[in-house]
């Protein structure tokens, strides 16, 4: 299966720091607002981070207009929970009721989709010193693992990595109804909606813990 050089930058978007060292190179979407969900979720033991994250998240949504419901849960939400917190607009937009429990699993299911595929996608950023298995004594086990993790693990991502695009078009129907994200270039969303700007000295201070 081939994929086009687009949907891998975009799947390289979707799984990025968006850090100020690392900032978005294509126009954003309503799957670059769930990620940047996703990243509050994954740094909340790192306030510097989840201020920034939180900043570039609420810009994004002005420019996207993002409904009231959604970001009613998503913003008093404590990190760790934000995309969780996901699950309950059906209940918060006061339309179809009578499906909003069936809404409510599909929502809660590709949340959870969407998180492990973005865990596989990252999992190089635990490494705190060497690779995983490096102390490995046994030559032949070492070699096999270092072939799964570097090779067979990367290889095979670029098509795992699709479902980030998928679940991010059926999310985007689900909680905010769009058919179609529209999408915004990084420097407008600095210039017009106060998305935080990567070469400001002080948002790299704010995104390393500062002030």
């Amino acid at each position: 299966m081939t994929h086009s050089r687009f949907e891998q930058a975009r799947i390289q978007q979707l799984t990025g720091l968006y850090s100020p060292d690392a900032p978005p190179r294509l126009p954003l979407d309503f799957g670059d607002y769930l990620s940047l969900l996703w990243r509050i979720d994954r740094h909340a033991d790192q306030p510097g981070r989840v201020r920034y994250y939180r900043r570039a998240a609420a810009a994004l949504a002005g420019a996207l207009a993002v409904p009231a419901p959604v970001l009613r849960l998503v913003e008093p939400a404590p990190p760790g929970e934000v995309c969780r917190a996901l699950a309950n607009v059906p209940y918060r937009s006061g339309e179809r009721l009578i499906d909003a429990q069936d809404r409510k699993a599909a929502i809660s299911q590709l949340i959870h989709i969407r998180d492990d595929t973005l865990r596989i996608g990252t999992y190089q950023e635990g490494w705190t010193s060497s690779y995983p298995g490096s102390g490995i004594l046994h030559t032949e086990l070492r070699e096999r693992v270092f072939a799964v993790l570097f090779t067979a693990l990367q290889g095979q991502y670029s098509n795992f990595g699709r479902l980030l695009l998928v679940t991010d078009i059926v999310l985007a129907d689900l909680l905010v109804g769009m058919d179609t994200a529209p999408e915004f270039p990084l420097t407008q969303l600095i210039d017009e909606f106060d998305y935080p700007d990567p070469a400001d000295p002080r948002v790299k201070k704010e995104f390393m813990g500062g002030r």
